[in-house]
């Protein structure tokens, strides 16, 4: 998949498992790593980890296999690399703790 079919997959599995609050950064210009980061929250350690795993699951069956997953067995946090996309699945108070939107809009003067 491109980079832009890889994020439409990935912000549909992401609402299959009823992620809240689901935001796309493009940083293709700001970043050799990736194209697009994508955050999310969940209700729950549970609930982050169960989209964390979809994501993962679903990505590896439709042949995208993920470079890999952190935080999942912590539950405040996880991350999905699936090299364009980079899925980051939060907890409420994680994600106002970090604020990824706010860091990667953020541009240097």
């Amino acid at each position: 998949m491109q980079a832009t079919e890889l994020k439409d997959f990935v912000i549909e599995k992401i609402e299959d498992m009823k992620g809240r609050d689901v935001v796309v950064l493009d940083v293709s210009d700001r970043s050799d790593i990736t194209d697009f980061m994508i955050v999310c929250t969940g209700t729950s350690k549970t609930h982050v980890r169960s989209i964390a795993e979809n994501v993962y699951v679903q990505a590896k069956d439709a042949g995208n296999m993920p470079l890999g997953v952190e935080g999942k067995d912590a539950g405040e946090w996880a991350l999905v690399d699936l090299s364009s996309v980079i899925l980051h699945v939060m907890q409420q108070q994680t994600r106002d703790l970090y604020q990824l939107e706010k860091l990667w809009a953020a541009r240097p003067e």
